[in-house]
This record gives structure tokens, sequence and C-alpha cells, in this order.
């Protein structure tokens, strides 16, 4: 598959669709309180989604179709609770004191898609658990900042392991950031491991996503029955950041912010 370059007029579509994915998550962040279920901050976001933003979630039914889910992904968005790495189906669970949770939001405005996830606590979490969620956000940080023309995504993916290596946490080698625009999921893809000088070499107007998986414990990853949710192989807790960027004549411009993300240029 072929790398689409978007041009300004694209990116300022982009950018749209990136603050309105941003201000989703904005806007639930309250309401991810012990005793609420994944499903009803899925009901939540879909409402503001569709009937204040005027945006379509492009989670539903998204992808493959199964014998569970013969209409794909049955939610508007993911939620990742503890174990789960990514693409976790809202349910009736209720999150409770200790919990962690990444909410991954993904909206369609005007043909173009904005697609973000941040992570969230439930009550007091352990130590080593803020920090695994605290070196995710880093990961992803220092990823981002690695984008510039010449570069290559195999510098990305080298910089986001070793500094997960550094702090003894692994990365999730099965999934990985990719290109969007008019599709949700395009070239390229975004390895969040890699070699230093290797990949596809960037150039302005590439846009992606950067959202490294970084676990607790081993790297391993399992999918469950469902065909959706992944979790880890040894049951550890996973954490989860993800932004929408551009590159830029000098460096990137990340698409995903709003008043409570602004990111650290």
């Amino acid at each position: 598959m072929q790398v689409v370059i978007k041009s300004e007029n694209e990116i300022k579509k982009m950018r749209i669709a990136g603050r309105l994915a941003a201000e989703v998550l904005d806007m639930i962040e309250e309401y991810v309180v012990p005793g609420v279920t994944t499903a009803e901050l899925n009901n939540i976001c879909h409402d503001y989604m569709v009937n204040v933003q005027k945006t379509i979630p492009a989670p539903l039914h998204y992808g493959h179709k199964t014998s569970t889910y013969p209409n794909g992904f049955p939610k508007s968005i993911c939620t990742s609770v503890n174990h789960v790495i990514c693409h976790g189906i809202p349910s009736d669970k209720k999150l409770k004191n200790g919990d962690i949770i990444n909410i991954d939001i993904t909206v369609i405005k005007n043909g173009w898609h904005g697609d973000t996830s941040r992570m969230f606590t439930i009550g007091k979490v352990a130590g080593r658990t803020q920090k695994l969620i605290d070196i995710t956000k880093e990961c992803m940080e220092i990823g981002i900042r690695m984008v510039a023309p010449g570069m290559h995504i195999g510098d990305i993916g080298f910089a986001i392991a070793q500094h997960a290596k550094n702090n003894r946490f692994s990365v999730v080698r099965e999934y990985c950031g990719h290109g969007i625009g008019k599709v949700f999921h395009e070239a390229p893809q975004v390895l969040h491991y890699g070699t230093k000088g290797h990949g596809l070499q960037l150039q302005k107007g590439m846009a992606f996503t950067i959202e490294p998986m970084i676990n607790i414990g081993k790297r391993h990853s399992k999918l469950l029955a469902d065909d959706w949710t992944v979790i880890t192989m040894d049951k550890s807790l996973s954490a989860q950041w993800e932004h929408t960027l551009v590159v830029t004549d000098t460096g990137y411009e990340v698409l995903t912010v709003s008043d409570n993300y602004q990111f650290d240029y």
C-alpha cells in the first residue's frame, strides 16, 4: 500500500478531526470513576460524538466480521482495562479502585479521521502501575519528537523501545501505529521497536499515529476468542497512549490536541 501525502488543505481538515477526537477524551474524563461500566462510557462518548460534535464514531461496525460480531467492531470506542492491550470492547463490567483504562477515540469529520487515546486511573494505583502509565506516555512523546523529514520509521521505534527497556518494561510488537487520513488505517505501519536508519524515510505531508503499547511484564500478546480483544499473555498490566501527527517542513505537528492536552513542543 502506498503512503498518501496530505496537502495543506487536507491537513487542515485532519486538524479539525484530530481536535474533535481529543475533545471527546476531555469530556469523558469526569465520568471515569469507580462503579461506572465501560458500556456506560461508550454510550456517553457515542452520544457526544453523534449529537454534539456531529461526527461519526469510526470504530462502530469497523473491520473484520466474526461469528460473535457479524457487523464488525460492536461499539463506538475501545476501552482496554488492566491487562487488555488494545481493542477492548465496552461491557457491563464495572471499573473499580486500582484499575487502569485506555480509552481510544477515533472520529470521522467530513470524511477525515482523528485518532487518539489516553490512560486513566481509577482511584489510587500502585507506584509501579503509575510508572508504567508515565513511561508509556514518555515513550509516545519521545517517538513523536523523532519525527522530521529525512528520519526513518526505525528511528522512532528504536527510541521508543530503548526508553521502555531502560525502565524495565516491554514493547508489544504485534500492534503498531498507522497511516491515517480519509482511511482509518493506511500506510505506513509505525512499529514501536526498530533499528536506527532503517524503514521508510519520512517526508512532509505524511500523517500517522504513534501509539506504543507497553507492558509491565513480558511483551507477548494473545487475541481472545471474540477476535478483537488483545491481552497480555502473562496477564500483566499494559498501557497505551496515542496521538495523530503530520510531518512538517522541519519536524511535526500533533493534530490531536485540545484544551486539556496541549502537546509540549
